[in-house]
């Protein structure tokens, strides 16, 4: 019996050591994984979504670009991705954020579904993009991108009981927003929760707060704030224009619940607080700026903050307006006229051109020359002079001048001088009889007159042309104006 009793003792005590090792694997692989189990839950979630709506041209895509670290954006058609790159330095983790940018048209709202889904909803934050550059689109835009953001959200068909939750979780959030610490962190780290901030007391939200809760944070992020000095300039906006504005954009954040912020991607203000703030709301990071309203392109209302009587302190420097009055009677588009510099004129082809020129040509009537035409002297179509000093030549009434051709530039010699002569005693006849300077010209002109009376007709060039043609025959000597002798009746 003892060999039996022996074995039993030595099993008893071999059993007792298993179980001994077996506890400590056992706390060993607990210990293992609640450390695991621990770390992923302090893991970056993945999976969240920021929706950015605007008009286009609004910069939607260059500053969410430029918060990817991208230098150039490539603008696209439809519905745009990018991604943030997040880190947080705590706990050595990396993620990333989507970001899905609808298209400035309508037309492609639809595309919204392979954006955000109901299951993804609650992962999700909205951007409105406004444009200060042109403050009368603002209101207009927020509206209307709105509209189609609580449209898209009511397709989705979420459950009411998860719905519910959402739009409870934004209501606590805006209640529970506290001043941030004044000590700002290196870089953006994930807030420790605590046992108290469940038991908080919270005020109850006023009555124009959260009327449009749509269950996600909204963003309303004002670019192009760099042209407040422009529009000062050439459309002589005050402070009461900025405060106007200022005031209608805090009221409609107040609406849904949204944060508001100025930036300008030309100076690189505000940059980096949108950055800290968008991973603040998304990942819970803390983050230490306060409200910004003292520069008046450099404005953060951070989600929570404001309340109507934070906005009545605007209402102070209104003179000419009221806080009831709508947007667009005091933020006015400028006239068209402005603008006419951007209309693009289109260059008429060149041959099109030549031919329009071409056309108008032939149709203007041919200039008359100073020579005598061929309605004028039908019967001298040859030779300067006539064929011969008997007869009269073919030659009805007009002036001297149109009665004798100026000479041929290819004629030389005789011919030429010819010409001179005739050009000379031309311009003796066409001044008028007894004019001072011009002796010969009353002899001439009372031959001419006195063969007029005998004849009984108008003076003409009859006369004057025979006695031209009787001194060009001398041209050794001029013949002066006084020796000319009275015309015969046959050659009158």
């Amino acid at each position: 019996m003892a060999p039996v009793l022996e074995k039993q003792l030595l099993g008893a005590a071999g059993a007792g050591d298993n179980n001994n090792e077996d506890e400590e694997g056992q706390s060993l692989w607990t210990s293992i994984l609640s450390e695991v189990s621990t770390r992923s839950s302090s893991k970056l979630p993945s999976g969240k979504n920021i929706l950015v709506f605007g008009e286009d041209g609004s910069g939607k895509t260059s500053i969410m670009a430029k918060l990817q670290g991208a230098d150039h954006s490539k603008k696209g058609r439809g519905l745009e991705y990018l991604y943030l790159n997040v880190h947080d330095e705590d706990i050595d983790d990396l993620t990333r954020c989507n970001v899905w940018i609808l298209d400035g048209d309508l037309y492609h709202k639809g595309l919204l579904k392979f954006a955000v889904s109901a299951q993804t909803l609650a992962d999700s934050l909205a951007v409105f993009v406004v444009d200060m550059s042109r403050p009368w689109t603002i209101m207009e835009s927020l509206q209307k991108w709105a509209s189609v953001l609580r449209d898209h959200v009511d397709k989705l068909k979420v459950p009411p009981e998860e719905m519910r939750e959402m739009e409870q979780k934004m209501v606590k959030a805006f209640q529970e927003y506290t001043e941030p610490e004044e000590v700002t962190p290196a870089s953006p780290q994930r807030r420790a929760q605590t046992a108290g901030e469940d038991e908080s007391v919270v005020l109850p939200l006023s009555d124009n707060t959260l009327t449009h809760n749509l269950g996600i944070p909204v963003l309303i992020v004002c670019t192009k704030c760099d042209a407040v000095s422009l529009l000062e300039k050439e459309l002589d906006y005050r402070e009461e224009h900025f405060d106007f504005i200022q005031s209608h954009l805090r009221r409609f954040g107040l609406q849904y619940g949204a944060g508001l912020i100025y930036t300008s991607v030309k100076e690189e203000k505000n940059l980096d607080l949108l950055y800290k703030y968008i991973v603040h709301k998304m990942y819970d990071f803390q983050f230490s700026t306060p409200a910004l309203v003292v520069e008046k392109d450099a404005v953060f209302i951070p989600s929570g903050w404001d309340n109507e009587k934070k906005i009545a302190i605007l209402y102070e420097n209104f003179t000419t307006v009221t806080p009831e009055d709508p947007f667009e009677d005091l933020i006015i588009q400028p006239p068209v006229r402005k603008l006419v510099h951007d209309k693009e004129i289109s260059a008429e082809d060149e041959q099109v051109f030549l031919m329009k020129q071409q056309s108008l040509l032939a149709k203007q009537p041919a200039t008359p020359t100073r020579g005598a035409t061929a309605s004028e002297s039908p019967g001298r179509t040859g030779s300067p002079r006539p064929s011969g000093r008997a007869g009269q030549p073919n030659v009805t009434s007009g002036s001297p001048m149109t009665a004798v051709k100026k000479p041929d530039p290819n004629m030389k010699g005789a011919a030429a001088n010819e010409g001179v002569l005739a050009n000379f005693f031309n311009s003796l006849l066409s001044k008028k009889t007894g004019s001072p300077g011009s002796p010969g010209t009353g002899a001439v002109g009372a031959g001419v007159q006195g063969s007029a009376k005998k004849t009984g007709q108008k003076p003409g060039l009859t006369d004057v042309q025979a006695e031209l043609d009787r001194m060009t025959r001398k041209p050794d000597s001029m013949v002066s104006a006084n020796n000319i002798p009275p015309p015969t009746e046959n050659e009158a």
